[in-house]
């Protein structure tokens, strides 16, 4: 443990009035921590996987993200250079430098022009990998990391998320249980995304792109 971490921890520790939880009440944490309880799971959520893509691809176009369902990996750049034609958008994307993305036949789109990096401030679409998704509400769950900048997910006013069929899950509980069987450990930061960004703070009144992309579009593989 780090000497930063140890010094925040002994000044909780102070704050509570505690030491170090130890004995039984460190195992039944600990036991906790590797066997996590579920709560209640909606009862939309335990379908038939089958079911379980075509609920999600409901709930997302529910909550104003567009879904396009393609057959094979080797169909997505053709699908993200359609999309971007058919809103009038530029042919110019950032992408998550994910191997998983570039193995993708992206000469078949030869009109787009890709930079593999982070997103920053004037970029306007950006083409990251989910995860997951999870059935139950539409949510897609992306991970931080070397080859996921969060940047990518929150500054573009367009963001394209490339989802397998295979990745989706009834439930939250379902997709932190697929995160931890990665055995990698947690990343530094797991977005939940669902729908585009959206606000109702000033007058309860929605305003689109508040504090994210205005345009959330998933290319669904294998869906």
């Amino acid at each position: 443990m780090s000497d930063a971490r140890e010094q925040i921890l002994n000044t909780l520790r102070r704050g509570l009035q505690r030491g170090p939880v130890a004995g039984e009440r460190r195992a039944e944490l600990e036991a906790r921590l590797a066997h996590p309880p579920r709560n209640v799971i909606p009862a939309r959520a335990l379908r038939p996987h089958f079911e379980q893509v075509d609920l999600f691809v409901q709930m997302a176009r529910n909550a104003a993200a567009t879904v396009d369902p393609v057959t094979h990996p080797a169909d997505v750049p053709v699908a993200v250079s359609a999309f971007l034609d058919c809103e009038g958008l530029p042919a110019e994307l950032v992408m998550a430098p994910d191997p998983e993305l570039a193995a993708l036949p992206w000469s078949e789109a030869p009109t787009l022009h890709i930079e593999r990096r982070a997103a920053v401030d004037g970029d306007q679409t950006s083409v990251s990998l989910a995860f997951a998704g999870i059935a139950e509400t539409g949510t897609l769950v992306l991970l931080s990391g070397p080859y996921s900048p969060t940047t990518l997910n929150f500054l573009p006013d367009t963001h394209i998320v490339v989802l397998r069929a295979d990745r989706i899950v009834g439930a939250y509980e379902d997709a932190w249980d697929l995160l931890r069987a990665r055995g990698l450990g947690m990343p530094r930061t797991v977005n939940f995304i669902t729908g585009p960004s959206r606000s109702a703070d000033i007058e309860q009144t929605v305003q689109m792109g508040a504090h994210g992309p205005l345009r959330l579009h998933v290319v669904l593989v294998g869906g």
